[in-house]
């Protein structure tokens, strides 16, 4: 039996034995995501966490993924491999400037994207995933102030899709932010077939050049949707690679091409913190745990929940 099987077989027992749930982003390894009870999106995630009977949680992913599933779930323990994964978008939008660029603008809307902190979704009136946002935003009357943080990105893909003039916080994600719309012109050039997929927190400019422009799941939900293409070219997180070549065998998947091969890859180093021994530790002595504040908490929880029951609704 090998390292990864001994482990997947530990992980297992120990699963059964604490009723404990494995959620898994779409941006973990591959292994993670074959050994985790569901794997999806941040939407799909949150709304697998506020549903589950298990006892324990543990989301492979990172922070703000975990301390959400704290959120909607405080009575249940909830784990993380690594304490340390956590995401430089959020990371981008530090709380007390937030709270302070919210008080400086009062009457607006305070939307915000789910990849912050428990202390920023406090000073939010809904959240947003890349899966939902369009959607929310066109359920706010056309006369709202909108005030859209923290990805300049997708704030700036939405204002364009929807007509919304909205009041955008300046952060983006590390990882989206490498992709080179002309190192994608000149992959294209080389697989004239090739569809591209980009995710909306890449720049306007790949966007432009994309063929298909959704989240993790909606970019999936293509590829299974059309057996015939043959090659993707695919703009974000590389972990979304293995579950697509699982569904899709026959298909090609490309990973789009970043300004600086040098200074790194399509990968995102605080995913990729999360390992199968850091699994099976966190089960075995039920750390790290994610605590969240009550009552930053008990504001929080009100932010998710509206995205959730529209996401209901609409049967997002």
């Amino acid at each position: 039996m090998s390292a990864v099987d001994n482990l997947r077989s530990e992980i297992e027992k120990l699963r059964k034995e604490k009723n404990a749930v494995i959620l898994a982003h779409y941006y973990q390894r591959g292994e993670l995501q074959d050994v985790a009870d569901f794997v999806g999106d941040s939407l799909a995630l949150a709304q697998w966490a506020q549903k589950t009977e298990a006892d324990i949680i543990v989301m492979c992913g990172v922070h703000f993924m975990g301390e959400t599933a704290k959120i909607l779930c405080p009575e249940k323990k909830v784990l993380v491999p690594d304490a340390a994964a956590g995401c430089s978008l959020a990371d981008s939008c530090p709380a007390d400037d937030f709270a302070r660029f919210v008080a400086a603008h009062p009457g607006y809307t305070v939307v915000s994207y789910v990849n912050t902190s428990a202390a920023v979704k406090a000073c939010t009136d809904i959240v947003v995933t890349s899966t939902n946002a369009r959607k929310i935003i066109e359920t706010l009357p056309p006369e709202e102030k909108i005030i859209f943080g923290p990805d300049r990105n997708l704030g700036s893909y939405i204002s364009a899709v929807t007509g919304r003039e909205m009041l955008l916080w300046d952060g983006a994600c590390h990882v989206h932010e490498q992709f080179s719309a002309e190192k994608i012109r000149q992959m294209k050039a080389e697989h004239p077939g090739a569809v591209v997929l980009a995710h909306p927190e890449c720049k306007g400019a790949v966007v432009d050049v994309s063929d298909v422009v959704g989240s993790t799941a909606a970019l999936l939900k293509y590829a299974v949707a059309h057996p015939g293409q043959r090659e993707f070219i695919v703009a974000t997180e590389n972990g979304i690679l293995h579950e697509m070549r699982k569904q899709c065998p026959a298909q090609v998947f490309i990973p789009a091409p970043v300004e600086d091969a040098a200074a790194g890859c399509s990968e995102c180093n605080f995913m990729r913190l999360n390992t199968m021994e850091k699994l099976y530790r966190c089960l075995k002595d039920e750390s790290p745990e994610i605590q969240v504040d009550p009552e930053v908490s008990r504001k929080a929880v009100r932010c998710i929940r509206r995205m959730l029951d529209i996401s209901a609704r609409y049967k997002l």
